[in-house]
């Protein structure tokens, strides 16, 4: 197995790649390195088009795209786009849609904005996004075995990865705890609302992770979101078998792992 990762790692890949990064208040993007994981020059940044329909996000991404392009930076045409979607994607259709409008339900997302931008597009859920780019340049970077990266924010995005390879569309929030979906309790969203310090949440995450590592047994936890700035208020106080870590590409981590998608099915064709 780890020969074949080697293998997959070998392949040759472009220099860079765009990705974007699609969110429910924003959607931005950047030209990426694939050879460091680091976003080249500045990102561009639109905010999310209100409602957030499937025409007018794909035109704010071809915005995006035509700006980065124009870059002395920016890749050929003939290099494809990656996107990240804050949903479940399935052979590049959207089949959930988290903080975006519900006509996404069922879009074949790749199709679109292939269309739109006239060259190859690959999209990725957006938590399994940041954990490609966390296994790859990150804080899980030559790991093997099963790395779970977990971030926290509106609700509990998860990434499941297993000696380097993804296994798409964990949705690991989304398991009942005390009969309650795990993000109501356990997302930084959950401990704003219900007004908890830092202590209390800690108990709240005790839970979940502890659940979480009965099931899967990984090698690595790495939490990411905005709340891992704050890290050292929570994670020093849980008790698990399995090491937990703060994610270190923090907001750039969707854009480089969309554009490692990208790249890397790409390079699955060739």
């Amino acid at each position: 197995m780890a020969k074949d990762i080697e293998k997959k790692k070998s392949r040759k890949l472009p220099p860079s790649v765009i990705g974007i990064d699609i969110g429910g208040t924003g959607i931005k993007g950047g030209i990426v390195d694939l050879e460091k994981g680091l976003i080249v020059g500045e990102r561009f940044r639109i905010p999310t088009p209100k409602p957030s329909t499937p025409e007018a996000v794909a035109d704010v991404v071809a915005q995006i795209v035509a700006e980065l392009s124009s870059r002395p930076e920016g890749p050929p045409a003939d290099v494809p786009v990656g996107v990240t979607f804050p949903a479940i994607i399935q052979h590049g259709v959207a089949r959930s849609a988290a903080n975006v409008d519900k006509s996404w339900v069922d879009t074949d997302v790749d199709a679109l904005f292939t269309t739109v931008l006239g060259r190859d597009v690959h999209v990725i859920n957006d938590a399994d996004a940041a954990g490609l780019a966390e296994v790859r340049y990150g804080a899980g970077k030559g790991k093997l075995g099963t790395v779970l990266v977990i971030t926290l924010g509106t609700g509990i995005g998860s990434a499941f990865i297993f000696d380097g390879k993804l296994v798409p569309n964990a949705e690991l929030g989304h398991l009942e705890i005390d009969g309650h979906d795990a993000e109501t309790k356990a997302s930084a969203v959950a401990r704003e609302r219900d007004g908890i310090d830092w202590d209390e949440y800690a108990v709240r995450l005790q839970r979940y992770f502890s659940h979480v590592e009965f099931l899967f047994s990984p090698e690595l936890f790495i939490v990411g979101g905005g709340i891992s700035k704050r890290s050292g208020e929570y994670l020093p106080s849980l008790n698990l078998r399995t090491p937990i870590i703060p994610a270190q590409l923090k907001n750039h981590a969707g854009i480089v792992g969309g554009a490692l998608q990208a790249a890397l099915l790409s390079s699955q064709k060739a």
